[in-house]
């Protein structure tokens, strides 16, 4: 199997430290780009109102790593489903995917709202969203990802 090394662009600052799955809608998170990028690598994302960010579930341990299928939150009744199939932390490669609000950029740092990423992960890359590159059509999902979702966001 190929290895890819990806080296942090910056780390996360925020309230939360332990690795719980909701409230994450009101967390407010600071994004420090590392001292090999400048103010400049930001310049324009305030133009933006959400930005997807990219990072590394770096406390993930490896004997918790899922390749096949689980149920999501230990919930059988939801039946097993497969880690491809869910957005899990306990993901082979350990990355995260989240979109979150743009309040602002000052220097190296970008502040964001709703980034479920704990203090001091690793972020890998910042990415604006643009209307062009989200679904034309329709979403469609399973009826237990609304329930498992239900206070994810909330307080």
């Amino acid at each position: 199997m190929m290895a890819i090394n990806l080296t942090p662009i910056g780390f996360v600052e925020n309230t939360r430290t332990d690795i719980k799955d909701d409230h994450w809608g009101e967390v407010i998170s600071k994004i420090t780009l590392t001292d090999e990028f400048g103010e400049e690598s930001l310049a324009g994302i305030e133009e933006f109102s959400h930005a997807e960010i990219i990072f590394f579930f770096d406390r993930v341990k490896r004997e918790k790593i899922v390749t096949g299928a689980r149920y999501p939150r230990g919930r059988q009744d939801w039946g097993k489903v497969g880690i491809f199939a869910q957005r899990g932390k306990n993901r082979p490669n350990r990355i995260g995917l989240t979109t979150v609000r743009i309040i602002q950029q000052e220097e190296k740092i970008l502040t964001v709202q709703g980034l479920d990423a704990i203090d001091g992960t690793p972020v890998l890359d910042i990415k604006p969203v643009m209307r062009e590159f989200l679904p034309k059509e329709k979403l469609r999902q399973p009826k237990w990802v609304a329930e498992l979702m239900r206070n994810y966001w909330g307080n």
